[in-house]
């Protein structure tokens, strides 16, 4: 019988913060089971970050700059591992928590029969959360403005009214939140594997494809007050998650006065995986019910990490590549292939798409750029290569095109080095991850000379093939897309003279 596939990618998820891959904490207690029968990928690395460098990697198996760093998503009747799948007869459903990158948009409906992004119409960037001024014409408020209007002037002082005026912010001029429910920006996990177990409901018996992607482990951090319970941190109120998220997204600070709240965000954070894992839980016990589990390929992924201060920032952005970002949990399910022990050699996951087309016995598309791997995981063997991540530096709002258009960051990892390129400024950064895995100490330009040389090689190599082997037409396609949704998105007026 011809296999299901279930993927699940978690925004935001560390590698190092699941139990299946070390992490002491209790987030993943239902797929740390689960992992007895899956592979278990030990270096699974990102083709770029954040969500709109990952992404095409994962579902079109190409690298996310190789159309021009101008364009982001896939392009119109790109293959993808979702129309793949449609064309072999698989019913194809995707289910996502409001991630604006992932949208129809963006060319991640083509292939899907079922395809629920829970978007509003006009989708926003993901900045993170703000701690906007309170609004109003009371005395405070006006006292307050003021007060900011001469803040640069003050010198010292301007810390103690940062401080000062964050705390009015919280505890004055906003009402305290009645629920965490209340605050959640995208929808939880349980909303959205609701509405996966309807729609498997409402197939017929046969090969399906479902894509989930969950949310709840980003910024801004208000899990569910059931997986807060799980975790053993109960006592957090709605008004105290408010705050520590608040406070961490304080531009005024740096990493030593942010650090005050940084273990209360990775509870909160860790919480998200929770709810995450008891939700897959209930997601796996619907397909056994109704018989169609033992029949699936389920593969868990995530499309980035996060940092915590662990080189000095927070979040996600395009920047650096470092380990926290692009190192991201795998694993990989297949009935009747059983288990068996990986290297720690770097998997690409630009090979994901065609490998797991390989496990579900298809054919895969010539225009992929990975490679079909499974007979190599199936015996127990990764190759041992090095691997790229790519992304536009400090472009954190795609939606504006000429942000996409900054210097390319490159990241070239093996099992045990890492050299990082930026290009403006120029520099390159050569890591030895097993004498510093948290890259921490980049080695003196004249240590591993011959090491630096081999993956300068393998960089001028990458870039020089985005070059030559470029897919003009696809770029146009996407390009044209973009344009003909500036235009709709134009006034009337503008529109009216095109008519």
């Amino acid at each position: 019988m011809q296999k299901s596939v279930v993927l699940i990618s978690v925004d935001c998820l560390r590698a190092d913060h699941v139990g299946f891959m070390g992490y002491r904490r209790p987030t993943t207690p239902f797929l740390d089971s689960l992992s007895a029968e899956a592979f278990v990928f030990p270096s699974a690395i990102v083709a770029g970050a954040p969500t709109y460098y990952s992404f095409p990697a994962i579902m079109a198996s190409r690298y996310p700059l190789a159309l021009g760093r101008d364009v982001l998503g896939l392009a119109p009747g790109e293959p993808s591992l979702a129309s793949v799948l449609k064309r072999a007869g698989y019913a194809t459903a995707f289910f996502g928590a409001a991630n604006p990158y992932l949208s129809g948009q963006f060319g991640y409906g083509d292939g899907f029969d079922t395809f629920r992004d829970f978007l509003d119409a006009e989708p926003a960037p993901l900045t993170e959360a703000t701690n906007a001024s309170p609004g109003g014409d009371g005395w405070a408020s006006r006292f307050n403005r003021k007060l900011q209007e001469i803040r640069p002037h003050i010198g010292p002082l301007g810390a103690v009214y940062d401080g000062l005026y964050f705390q009015y912010c919280q505890r004055l001029a906003t009402p305290a939140p009645d629920s965490l429910d209340g605050l959640r920006r995208f929808p939880a996990a349980d909303e959205i594997v609701g509405h996966a177990l309807s729609w498997l409901g409402s197939i017929q018996q046969g090969p399906f494809f479902l894509w989930l992607h969950l949310m709840d482990p980003h910024a801004p951090y208000y899990p569910k007050e059931e997986a807060l319970a799980h975790m053993g941190t109960s006592s957090v109120t709605p008004f105290q998650a408010r705050y520590w998220n608040s406070y961490w997204n304080r531009s005024d600070l740096g990493p030593k006065g942010l650090a005050r709240h940084r273990d209360h965000i990775i509870s909160l954070y860790d919480a998200g995986i929770r709810w995450v894992d008891g939700q897959l839980a209930r997601l796996v016990a619907g397909l056994t019910d109704s018989s169609r589990w033992s029949d699936c390929i389920f593969a868990l992924i995530a499309d980035h990490g996060e940092e915590f201060l662990d080189h000095g920032g927070r979040f996600h952005p395009p920047s650096q590549l470092t380990e926290e970002l692009i190192h991201v949990p795998l694993l990989l399910r297949v009935p009747g292939a059983g288990k068996r022990d990986l290297p720690k050699s770097p998997f690409s996951m630009l090979h994901l798409a065609p490998t797991v087309v390989g496990a579900a016995g298809l054919p895969v598309p010539a225009e992929f750029r990975g490679r079909n791997l499974w007979m190599q995981v199936r015996e127990g063997a990764i190759p041992d290569e090095a691997v790229i991540s790519e992304c536009v530096a400090g472009c954190t709002n795609p939606f504006r095109d000429e942000k996409r258009l900054g210097p390319r960051v490159l990241s070239i990892r093996e099992a045990r080095y890492k050299l990082v390129l930026q290009f403006d400024p120029p520099g390159a950064r050569l890591y030895d991850l097993e004498q510093d895995p948290a890259e921490q100490q980049p080695l003196p330009p004249s240590a591993e000379k011959r090491v630096g040389r081999r993956l300068l090689e393998r960089a001028q190599q990458h870039l020089q093939t985005s070059v030559r082997d470029r897919d003009a037409g696809s770029r146009l396609q996407a390009r044209l897309r973009e344009l003909r949704l500036e235009w709709a998105r134009s006034p009337p007026e503008i529109r009216s003279m095109g008519a």
